[in-house]
């Protein structure tokens, strides 16, 4: 049995059904069984959980195989990222207490930066596992390519994409979710010792004029990418509500000036199998029913 938190995400889901796919049995960890009937219908097995609530994870997780930590995001975390450490100690707990024979946990490409910054979340994650006595793989992915959904209104209405990823021609690591869980999927059934980690990117590295320009083909319009300056970052993060912007920016400027980056070579590197273009018609897609023009 693979307990699966995070099912109900791209990651979790596309994970749950590769393993259904291979006649595996799955526990759909949720927070509200209610609501995840449609897993049931597939197959799997509900229990209901919450993240910070380390008695009932320990539940969910009893009699696993393997489990899949998907951590929970706070994009605007107060100062010691609290908010991700309650999550984080309630499922060391939790997994110190049900022993399942391995475990596959979420992380991120940088997750190895000293310098503090949003993704210090899985930083902070990897510590407290790495504590743990049973086998542990850290996967680290890149940028997902779905945070492009927030360029594809302004791309089909003003024919711009304004990035915070600069210069404009650096390709990034970028990669699918559907590989992601892919991948999570593949980890879980392998047999290994110890903590180990794995760094995941798709095909082909991309650029913000790369997304621009893929962008211009599918929507037939002309697209392109243009540079957020850096000095008005901070009043832009504030304008859109949030009271901490700095671990954002600081994960930005991360990305921007190389220390947030895969921490082997390129060789040792997983290679996806989605492409941007495949991933960027889906939220164009997605974006025309939503959001139709």
């Amino acid at each position: 049995m693979y307990a699966i938190t995070g099912i109900t995400g791209k990651v979790g889901g596309a994970l749950a059904r590769t393993l259904l796919s291979a006649h595996l049995p799955v526990r759909a960890v949720v927070r509200d069984a209610t609501r995840a009937q449609a897993w049931a219908e597939r197959g799997c097995e509900l229990a209901a959980a919450n993240m910070d609530d380390a008695k009932s994870l320990a539940a969910a997780f009893e009699g696993a195989t393997g489990v899949f930590i998907l951590p929970p995001s706070e994009f605007d975390p107060s100062p010691g990222f609290p908010e991700a450490r309650v999550f984080i100690d309630a499922v060391k707990t939790a997994l110190a207490a049900a022993r399942p024979g391995k475990v596959v946990c979420l992380s991120t490409i940088g997750a190895q930066a000293v310098q503090s910054n949003l993704l210090t979340q899985r930083t902070l994650m990897e510590e407290a596992l790495n504590e743990l006595p049973m086998p542990v793989t850290f996967l680290r992915p890149g940028w997902f390519l779905e945070n492009a959904a927030w360029d594809v209104a302004p791309a089909r209405d003003e024919g711009v994409l304004h990035s915070f990823l600069q210069p404009l021609d650096k390709p990034v690591p970028m990669v699918a979710t559907a590989d992601v869980g892919r991948v999570a999927a593949q980890l879980l059934q392998e047999t290994w010792s110890g903590k180990r980690v794995v760094e995941l990117e798709g095909p082909h590295r991309v650029s913000p004029n790369d997304l621009a320009s893929a962008l211009a083909a599918i929507l037939g319009r002309p697209v392109h990418a243009e540079a957020v300056a850096r000095d008005t970052w901070e009043s832009l993060f504030r304008g859109q509500g949030m009271k901490e912007p700095m671990p954002r920016i600081r994960m930005l400027d991360g990305f921007n000036e190389g220390w947030i980056d895969f921490e082997g070579d390129e060789a040792s590197v997983i290679k996806g199998r989605v492409t941007m273009e495949t991933v960027l018609r889906e939220l164009v897609s997605q974006a025309e029913v939503t959001y139709p023009h």
